[in-house]
């Protein structure tokens, strides 16, 4: 199947760019391109789009906005949006994640990882890197209202996982893909993807990147300070 998808960036160069790079996918199309957020929700519905690159920064609706129209809108539910991001601000891409984008990227990423970004997020994972997203989730929480930003409500939702749940979400919280948790837990990766679609429905997580951001929020997994 052919990928499908949506430019969002207030940069034409930039769209261009990607446009070229996309387009030489035999297994990827580009299906629109979006200067900002509100056109990019508009697009999104249009043209069957399966993945967004979004950037945050644009004019009017920015990205973070129009990610939550998009995570909000359930004839949009199969659509993922990846952020296109310069790293600069971190409180913008953990607003990103907890509004529903299935990861973020690097403006500056090689071609290799912005067409590996596509894919992932095409195939209902979320793009978390141990070192990017970990480290940006755990440096903006340790920051947010004094308290490691722990959410109570947050913790008592994790009363509905089971102990292997549990350990399997500080697994995922931790960056590592399913068949590395299954050789550090010694089970099967299958087991393993059981276990988070089962956490992802109980906690009511989008994917992956909402699952990172909920073990962090209710104070299952701890942000570290070096």
């Amino acid at each position: 199947m052919t990928i499908r998808v949506l430019l969002a960036d207030d940069q034409a160069l930039l769209r261009s760019a990607f446009r070229v790079l996309v387009d030489s996918e035999p297994d990827m199309e580009v299906v629109g391109e979006a200067c900002d957020g509100a056109e990019a929700v508009r697009l999104a519905k249009e043209s069957a789009a399966d993945v967004v690159l979004m950037d945050i920064r644009m004019p009017g609706t920015d990205g973070l906005a129009a990610t939550r129209l998009i995570s909000a809108d359930p004839s949009l539910a199969r659509v993922r949006v990846v952020i296109l991001t310069t790293f600069e601000v971190d409180d913008y891409v953990v607003q990103s994640l907890r509004a529903g984008a299935s990861g973020f990227l690097g403006k500056g990423s090689e071609p290799e990882e912005l067409l590996n970004a596509i894919r992932v997020a095409a195939g209902g994972d979320a793009l978390l890197s141990p070192v990017a997203t970990k480290g940006l989730i755990a440096r903006f929480l340790a920051q947010s209202d004094g308290d490691d930003g722990r959410d109570p409500a947050r913790s008592d939702r994790l009363d509905a996982l089971t102990g292997r749940e549990r350990e399997v979400l500080v697994q995922v919280a931790g960056g590592h893909s399913n068949d590395e948790i299954a050789e550090r837990l010694e089970v099967s990766p299958l087991t393993v993807k059981t276990h988070v679609n089962r956490a992802m429905a109980k906690l009511g997580a989008r994917d992956r990147a909402q699952l990172v951001v909920i073990a962090y929020e209710s104070g299952l997994v701890r942000p570290r300070t070096d």
